[in-house]
């Protein structure tokens, strides 16, 4: 940051007043932080700082001109004006992924490796200015931006990897002269839709595999997020993958949603988001029989035994409660303690959550940044009320916090029954409501008491227990004494309205492969 502030100090001095966007945007430096400005500019100095559209492997103006703001939650600063694409230019990018798709597939599986891995490596490289970008526009601590930006790549090494290793079958023929045969081969055109809550690694988790299948992809990042995006895709050109096997159209959701449902040329819709999209994407995704591998909300139960080693579910809970303030579909949503340690876990955490500091994520000492904007203060408000309104009491934090614009208090909410909407739905913020339970049994029918199964934690001493609660929770994924459970080596994803599929691990692959049978006669 030092090398940037003396950049930052070249430039006031020879007049300059904007930092240049890659397109020619202007962003005034006067109304940014130092910090801030300083770390725009080292991203822009490393050419990272993207804000069209790619298409067929250029970069492009909305064809009407518009542009979105993207702003800093932090402070309200408007970091750049991207293009607002929509349907005209969604098509031109399905139109050449299309095209792309026939000579991409038709790489070998080594050569698809070495693109990835380049891209891998490219990442890395970059990964300060790419946290940077991260933190501006989404608001999370930079130790979690920086965090998120080796998770991310590690999806990228890992499927450059697994593109050598999709096998198909010899089956035994009932026949003596005939051989059948099972080939893998990729889907075709892949409609990736991203959230904004994880913006480089969400995008990795699912362009990784699709690449290394063979197939192409159009990426609709959040419109909250889509620097860190158009970021990662200059490195991606940079790193060889070729002109339109990786498009990026940002904007109007609705429309760049609708033309990615209506082609024909889309074989598959992939998405991350809430379970409510994700229902409107399942659907109008029938017209087209396309697949559809979908990542949606969660209500992660955390489970707090009376055998638990309490400095482990201490660390491990808040870990899983508060990591990205919160604002993750595998966040623990509810924390059941049964009553024999409830008090003494209650103190504990409670103590834990002080700790936490609340900043800019550009501080060093910031562990809880902002929330991502206006509507997810509004949503942690309206939860608190109706909890306090049905007799929850605030046990800590409990408003929106000191500094403003939309920073919240960590908080801890006590005496949390299921008739709340703490209890019944995703909260996606720095709220952890304590529910007490007394038996086993209870803490199951408890956790289970939801349409959601995504994650769910346990704390227990005993290996039984463990085994148990875990084969007995209606969730994707149990982490037991460990409140971060997600790597690029293990399949993620839910059951009940949670999703369909998985992403990462070997079996992320499927996602992006159809299966072809061949029958080969008179071969006696």
């Amino acid at each position: 940051m030092a090398k940037a502030m003396m950049t930052l100090r070249r430039a006031a001095a020879l007049g300059a007043r904007h930092i240049l966007t890659a397109s020619s945007r202007v962003v005034p430096l006067r109304h940014m932080s130092a910090d801030a400005g300083a770390a725009m500019e080292k991203i822009r100095a490393a050419g990272l700082l993207r804000t069209q559209g790619l298409i067929a492997g250029q970069w492009v103006d909305a064809y009407d001109g518009k542009t979105i703001e993207v702003q800093n939650p932090a402070t309200g600063d408007v970091l750049a004006n991207v293009s607002c694409m929509g349907s005209r230019e969604t098509s031109d990018a399905i139109a050449s992924a299309n095209s792309t798709f026939y000579s991409w597939s038709k790489l070998t599986a080594n050569e698809r490796s070495k693109a990835l891995r380049k891209w891998y490596d490219l990442i890395i490289a970059h990964k300060e200015e790419l946290a940077l970008l991260m933190t501006l526009e989404q608001g999370k601590p930079l130790k979690e931006a920086l965090g998120e930006v080796n998770y991310g790549a590690s999806f990228l090494e890992y499927f450059a990897e697994e593109a050598k290793r999709i096998y198909g079958d010899i089956i035994p023929p009932t026949l003596s002269d005939r051989r059948l045969l099972v080939l893998k081969q990729p889907v075709g055109v892949v409609g990736a839709i991203t959230p904004w809550n994880f913006p480089l690694a969400m995008i990795t988790r699912k362009v990784g595999p699709a690449l290394a299948c063979g197939c192409t992809v159009v990426v609709k990042p959040s419109e909250f997020t889509p620097l860190t995006a158009l970021a990662a895709a200059d490195l991606a050109l940079q790193a060889g993958i070729p002109a339109g096997a990786l498009n990026v159209v940002m904007g109007n959701a609705p429309e760049i949603g609708d033309a990615l449902l209506q082609s024909t040329q889309v074989r598959t819709i992939t998405f991350t988001g809430s379970t409510a999209v994700g229902k409107k994407l399942m659907a109008g995704s029938a017209n087209t029989v396309k697949k559809v591998s979908l990542e949606l909300g969660g209500n992660a139960p955390c489970i707090v035994f009376d055998d638990a080693d309490i400095d482990v579910a201490v660390k491990g809970s808040l870990a899983a409660k508060f990591r990205n303030s919160g604002q993750t579909c595998v966040c623990a949503n509810r924390i059941l303690v049964q009553e024999g340690i409830y008090e003494k876990f209650a103190s504990a955490f409670i103590k834990a959550v002080q700790s936490l500091h609340v900043g800019n994520g550009l501080e060093e000492s910031t562990s809880q940044g902002p929330l991502i904007n206006e509507a997810a203060v509004q949503k942690v408000e309206k939860f608190i009320n109706d909890a306090t309104s049905k007799g929850a009491n605030i046990m800590l934090g409990g408003k929106r916090h000191s500094l403003g614009m939309t920073f919240y208090e960590p908080t801890v909410v006590g005496n949390v029954s299921n008739d709340m909407l703490l209890f019944r739905e995703e909260v996606f913020g720095p709220v952890a409501p304590l529910i007490p339970f007394k038996t086993e049994e209870e803490a199951i029918h408890l956790a289970n008491d939801t349409n959601a199964g995504l994650a769910a934690y346990i704390f227990t001493k005993s290996i039984p227990r463990s085994w148990r609660v875990s084969e007995s929770l209606e969730y994707g994924l149990v982490g037991v004494n460990e409140g971060i459970i997600s790597t690029e080596v293990a399949p993620f994803g839910g059951v009940k309205q949670s999703g369909l599929g998985r992403e990462g691990s070997k079996y992320g692959v499927d996602e992006f492969l159809e299966l072809k049978y061949i029958c080969m006669g008179n071969m006696s």
